[in-house]
């Protein structure tokens, strides 16, 4: 991959409204006016956006994330375009989409309806569900194993809010903690001060292979929804969104997908050289045969 620049985190002061008058002025037009375009990346989704041993951000959406900039250097003729990198959170991501401080966000963002009201997507590129990782010496596998525990997930994650309306419906009476990355909700498991964290399954088994004693953790097996992961970008931009999604759409057609998925989930990943040992689901082989930017997770059950 190659080695962009860097920035240091900006203020979130700016408004929807301003992010919002910025798509009507149209991305593209934005993009080529200012010779940039400027990429989010989270710090520690792994493997799809997180930093490497060189505090570089690497991994399968950043990968896909640079199809889409060399695809948006051709439609501009801009061939000397650059790349300024933005760290976000799972609670900054979206204002700063909006409000034009970022132009994608490259990650592991859900696709659903309430979000959509916000941002928009671009082609889905992995499908995953929400369970649960803990200590395997405390033999917890299902949700009622839970109950009056102390349990952990990300803030501003469809995780923490959908493990708070399970927890409210089923009387489970468990206390929930909200970290501010997944580091530190793994971390909290780690360190015994929660029995459990809720995230999306993928990025629960990259923290596990990169824990110092992996063996020490089991993810359950019940899973509590479907998560569509999807590149975001403003809403109410068609222009912007068409160069997108066909940049994706053309990886996905050419086959290219299935050499940049093999990278960074069949294969040993920095820093570690740890292999996930995941290949391509069922579900996101469908995706990529007939691509699709839908939030209903009945698209990605596989029959």
């Amino acid at each position: 991959m190659k080695r962009w620049n860097s920035i240091g985190a900006l203020v979130l002061g700016a408004t929807f409204a301003f992010g919002a008058a910025q798509a009507q002025q149209g991305t593209l037009d934005k993009i080529k006016a200012s010779g940039t375009i400027t990429l989010g990346h989270r710090d520690a989704s792994i493997p799809f956006s997180y930093m490497n041993d060189q505090q570089q951000p690497v991994g399968y959406a950043m990968d896909l994330c640079a199809k889409i900039v060399d695809a948006i250097k051709t439609e501009l003729k801009t061939p000397n375009l650059k790349v300024v990198l933005q760290p976000v959170t799972s609670a900054t991501r979206i204002p700063l989409l909006a409000n034009g401080t970022i132009d994608l966000e490259c990650g592991s963002t859900t696709n659903n309806v309430e979000r959509q009201k916000q941002i928009a997507y671009t082609i889905t590129h992995y499908v995953t569900a929400n369970r649960f990782v803990s200590k395997k010496a405390d033999n917890l596998k299902t949700l009622n194993d839970l109950k009056g525990k102390t349990v952990v997930s990300t803030s501003g994650t469809t995780n923490i809010k959908q493990i708070t309306e399970m927890n409210a419906a089923q009387n489970l009476g468990m206390n929930i903690l909200a970290a501010k990355d997944h580091a530190e909700a793994f971390l909290m498991v780690e360190t015994g001060r929660a029995s459990a964290f809720f995230m999306d399954d993928v990025l629960l088994a990259g923290l596990v292979a990169n824990a110092a004693k992996p063996g020490d953790y089991v993810i359950g097996a019940e899973a509590y929804s479907v998560e569509p992961y999807g590149i975001m970008l403003r809403k109410d931009d068609p222009a912007f969104k068409k160069v997108v999604d066909n940049a994706m759409i053309a990886v996905y057609k050419s086959g290219e997908v299935n050499k940049i998925y093999d990278k960074w989930f069949t294969q040993p990943i920095p820093p570690k050289g740890v292999n996930l040992n995941n290949p391509m689901s069922p579900a996101m082989k469908r995706v990529v045969a007939n691509p699709t930017d839908s939030p209903d997770p009945a698209v990605y059950t596989v029959k």
